[in-house]
């Protein structure tokens, strides 16, 4: 467990309350579910939120190591999508819009389905058609392009934006420190009803993740957006359990309170 490897006197508290959240321990209020969060510095509005995680970005975003151990997590995509288009704006510079193609895979279906409603189609797996990038963003493949270098999951900064390539610095793994060229890939969604073909970036904005999309990664600093409730089992826990240090979580949470969802039985 990352608490135990800080070696500060408070490590074994923040373990045992990570153990608490994660074995269903902390007590819940009978008439809403709810648990009053046991780790973790409560935030009160969503800006304050982002200065502590990000404070002064516009000058600290230069600073590789500084922007590769942070993050904000949230249970929903659409709330990461939003978080990360308000933290891309604060950075300096111009915006550069990459758009994607699509078409259908079956020529006789081609006219059911306008390239217009191609375009709106967006799932948590597929590349968005209109991807929005300043440089010094923080992103994130969504590919494998390479391994073990360049996997799903890669964290990069922009380096530079070009019409047909884009150059990243890796953050994390084998390939750290090094620069890249990130081509469009052509993906077909198997998940999705409508076989069409999307030519577009394998990356994605990550400033904020989903908490899932966080399993696995260590983390200096973690702000953890739970305005909209953990959903699924082990949540809440993937999300405090991200740091090492509990002063290094802050929660931003109606009340201070937050649903735990942990199904015993899968822990028996």
């Amino acid at each position: 467990m990352r608490s135990h490897i800080q070696g500060d006197l408070s490590a074994g508290q923040f373990a045992n309350k990570l153990l608490q959240i994660g074995g269903g321990k902390v007590p819940e209020d009978p008439s809403t579910g709810l648990i009053i969060m046991p780790c973790g510095q409560i935030v009160n509005s969503p800006d304050e939120l982002l200065s502590k995680v990000y404070p002064n970005i516009q000058q600290n975003f230069k600073d590789q190591d500084w922007l590769s151990h942070r993050a904000i997590l949230a249970s929903r995509n659409d709330v990461v999508e939003k978080l990360n288009v308000t933290i891309q704006k604060q950075l300096p510079g111009q915006e550069y819009a990459y758009k994607s193609i699509d078409c259908i895979l079956n020529d006789d279906e081609a006219v059911q389905y306008p390239i217009e409603f191609l375009n709106s189609i967006q799932t948590p797996d597929l590349q968005a058609h209109n991807l929005i990038l300043k440089f010094g963003a923080l992103i994130m493949l969504i590919r494998n392009i390479d391994a073990p270098w360049l996997c799903n999951g890669t964290g990069l900064i922009v380096k530079k934006l070009m019409q047909h390539v884009i150059q990243g610095t890796v953050l994390t793994g084998c390939g750290k420190d090094e620069d890249v060229f990130i081509p469009r890939l052509p993906i077909i969604p198997s998940d999705n009803t409508i076989q069409f073909k999307r030519i577009q970036f394998p990356l994605k904005l990550c400033f904020a993740m989903t908490i899932n999309k966080s399993q696995g990664q260590s983390l200096g600093i973690a702000n953890i957006d739970l305005q909209t409730p953990c959903f699924s089992h082990g949540q809440l826990y993937g999300a405090c359990s991200r740091v090492g240090k509990e002063e290094n979580i802050f929660v931003h949470t109606p009340n201070g309170t937050a649903k735990n969802v942990v199904y015993h039985i899968a822990l028996r």
